[in-house]
């Protein structure tokens, strides 16, 4: 295993599943369902070719073989604004190959900042990773989780952030050490 797919695979297991930012993503990883994909191009029109083909490989697959595709890109889109480029463009993907209500994308970026959120603020902890990547996710898998999911699912995102918000110095330096590696 590469030095990018250990830092992704630690990132799912003790932030994304260890946090459990995601209350749906321990069940897939335990299965091995999750696909991890590593995309070392530097171009936008190669980084959305690996996307589309990580989207054709899913929807011709059973999700009991792959149920969600993590295409991760390590070489490109360290700007986060051409980055959220690349994410719609991916949505418009969506959209031309009528793949809408079938995926969805959920993205993750070393410098994720929400919309109104300062650079620094906790709550942008929830989606940032060690590299840009764009989680490919099968709705109809989203929505059985959800129908057993116990709890209200509106709630998950304040949850998230109340639960970053939490974590002590520390914490963070040991879940997150890309983000203190570049703010030295």
């Amino acid at each position: 295993m590469n030095k990018v797919e250990t830092q992704m695979n630690t990132w799912l297991d003790e932030v994304v599943i260890g946090l459990n930012l995601c209350p749906f993503a321990a069940k897939p990883r335990r299965k091995q369902q999750i696909q991890l994909t590593v995309c070392d191009a530097q171009d936008d029109t190669e980084i959305l070719t690996a996307i589309y083909q990580a989207l054709v490989h899913l929807d011709h697959t059973e999700p009991a073989i792959t149920d969600t595709t993590v295409v991760v890109v390590p070489n490109a889109l360290a700007d986060f604004d051409h980055y959220l480029d690349v994410v719609d463009a991916t949505e418009a993907m969506i959209d031309h190959y009528q793949w809408r209500g079938v995926f969805q994308v959920a993205s993750f970026h070393p410098n994720y900042c929400f919309e109104g959120c300062a650079p620094e603020d906790s709550e942008n902890l929830t989606n940032r990773s060690p590299y840009p990547c764009f989680h490919l996710i099968r709705e109809a898998s989203m929505s059985r989780a959800l129908a057993h999911y116990g709890q209200d699912p509106e709630q998950i995102p304040a949850r998230n952030i109340a639960r970053v918000s939490a974590l002590t110095h520390e914490e963070r330096q040991a879940l997150f050490p890309w983000i203190k590696a570049s703010s030295d």
